[in-house]
């Protein structure tokens, strides 16, 4: 292997590591972009109560929380949301969503 041989290469892997570096700003700017998309339309859709319990949720289950965002601005885009949805609103709608918790009761014998 020649000098002009590690060049070329070198040349070829540092072309393709700022091509993978270009991709991976665009994908950033399109989930950014979508990110702000959703926010404008919960904003919309809910009240600033509603909207700040979805926010509290987020940070305790986030695909919980996005999923519930996901589908209420589906339902907005399908014409479904008439008004905004208040807290207690929200609550409800939360509870519909959140799967059954189930117990367990242990027992000792003897």
């Amino acid at each position: 292997m020649g000098d002009d041989e590690l060049a070329e290469i070198r040349r070829r892997k540092m072309a393709e590591m700022q091509q993978q570096a270009a991709i991976q700003q665009q994908e950033m700017e399109r989930q950014q972009q979508y990110e702000a998309q959703m926010q404008m339309a919960l904003m919309q859709i809910l009240e600033p109560e509603a909207r700040e319990r979805l926010n509290t949720i987020k940070l305790t289950r986030p695909d919980f929380a996005r999923a519930v965002e996901q589908q209420l601005v589906m339902l907005a885009q399908n014409g479904r949301i008439k008004s905004k949805i208040s807290d207690d609103q929200l609550k409800v709608i939360l509870q519909q969503v959140t799967p059954a918790k189930r117990e367990f009761n242990i027992r000792r014998k003897g």
